[in-house]
């Protein structure tokens, strides 16, 4: 029995360093692929129970297990769609049937559809934003997560929903008598200032919007001013008064004459309805009243005319952005990242992906650079996380160790060859 412990023995070390080998040539053969983590072999001893006679020899178990956890260096690229984690966290990827996978591998292009797939054919799953609103994850699942579309072939028109104009009133301009001021929309109407700007209705529409500055009175403390709007499309031939329709809105705002700012108690906005479009406030703080011209000192209106998508691109939040041919960004989808509490027994699939097990633990979601999540490098990739050089020394180690297995076990069947003869 002693010999034929011998050479299990033997065949048990050769069968461990065979698996080691084996873990050593895909470390090799995956040195250059993206995204991939290190196999390794440990092993453990198997022990036989000992009689009082001879010594049982036992054995050796080799157990593969991946270095999830070890981060590898990211390398950049000129790809805006390329993406690595550094830090904790996964991809969360998808294949053909629908089926959720982790992985690290972020190099990801538009296929023929414009979905977003790795080099294994994988697609990258994320929450849409719907108007502008962002999502929020499935703490504990994958749940409500889909793939992600680049091509946007819908023209996008916004309204306007939000507008400042910001102006200096004049300090000298002569007060416009109540009877003729822009409000009263009549032939004789008159006015300190005009200024006009553009808003968009739900149809992408441009329109132009009269602004009127009236002084209608001024003491020593304070100035007050009438702001009236009109649709710059209901004026008069030649433009101006009477216009065919009433103001969109008239407000008074007041300025303080010691300091030419608004004073504590004026309204600092005014609300308009575009036509056939939606109702938004104008806001007029940090307007002045000093003795100077009158200058318009920032205007901006938010909305766009219909518009197609350029190309798209993602924040280092993981948000995709869709960049529309007048320069209008609009977020479109968020990617998650995926986490377990023990990414090193996650088991590997085909493809650079892994699944969760029993003893990686249940997937948690979150957003990159919150609750312990990693951030995302945009344009970068992670590469394999192998070591040549400690993988050709292993295998050298391996290689040797195989052969002195290989000599036990030689050596018990040549001790067993001269029992045999013994016999004959």
């Amino acid at each position: 029995m002693g010999l034929f412990g011998v050479m299990r023995s033997g065949v048990s070390g050769m069968n461990a360093q065979s698996s080691k080998l084996g873990t050593v040539a895909e470390n090799i053969m995956n040195s250059s692929t993206t995204g991939y983590k290190r196999a390794e072999s440990a092993f453990s001893s198997l022990v036989v129970s000992q009689g009082s006679g001879s010594f049982n020899s036992g054995g050796v178990e080799a157990h593969t297990q991946y270095n999830v956890t070890k981060q590898g260096n990211v390398s950049f690229t000129t790809s805006k769609t390329d993406l690595a984690v550094d830090g904790n966290g996964f991809f969360v990827v998808a294949n053909e049937a629908g089926e959720s996978y982790l992985t690290r591998a972020g190099h990801f292009v538009p296929d023929g559809d414009g979905y977003l797939v790795n080099t294994a054919g994988y697609y990258l799953q994320g929450y849409p934003v719907t108007d502008g609103t962002a999502p929020t994850t499935v703490a504990n699942g994958l749940g409500g997560l889909e793939r992600i579309n680049t091509t946007q072939n819908q023209l996008e028109a916004t309204p306007t929903s939000n507008a400042f104009l910001r102006v200096n009133v004049s300090e000298d301009a002569a007060i416009v008598p109540a009877a003729d001021l822009p409000s009263a929309n009549v032939a004789t109407s008159s006015f300190s200032h005009k200024t006009s700007m553009i808003v968009y209705d739900n149809l992408g529409n441009e329109v132009k919007l009269d602004v009127y500055y009236s002084k209608v009175t001024e003491t020593a403390a304070d100035s007050d001013w009438e702001v009236s709007i009109y649709n710059a499309a209901d004026a008069a031939a030649g433009g101006g008064f009477p216009y065919s329709s009433p103001a969109l809105n008239t407000q008074t705002i007041t300025f303080d004459v010691t300091n030419g700012n608004l004073t504590g108690a004026s309204p600092t906005d005014i609300n308009v309805t575009v036509p056939n479009g939606s109702t938004f406030d104008i806001d007029l703080a940090q307007s002045t009243y000093l003795n100077a011209d009158f200058t318009v000192t920032n205007v901006d209106a938010d909305g766009n005319a219909p518009s197609s998508v350029k190309n798209v691109e993602f924040d280092k939040d993981g948000t995709l952005y869709a960049i529309y041919t007048n320069g209008d960004r609009r977020a479109i989808y968020q990617i998650p990242l995926a986490n377990v509490p023990s990414p090193d027994k996650l088991d590997p699939k085909s493809g650079n992906v892994y699944s969760p097990s029993v003893d990686s633990g249940d997937v948690r979601v979150g957003f990159a650079g919150e609750g312990g999540m990693g951030n995302i490098k945009v344009g970068g990739l992670e590469d394999s996380n192998v070591d040549l050089g400690n993988e050709l020394t292993s295998m050298i180690e391996s290689q040797r160790s195989y052969t002195a297995n290989s000599q036990v076990f030689k050596a018990g069947s040549d001790l067993l060859e001269q029992l045999v003869n013994l016999a004959r």
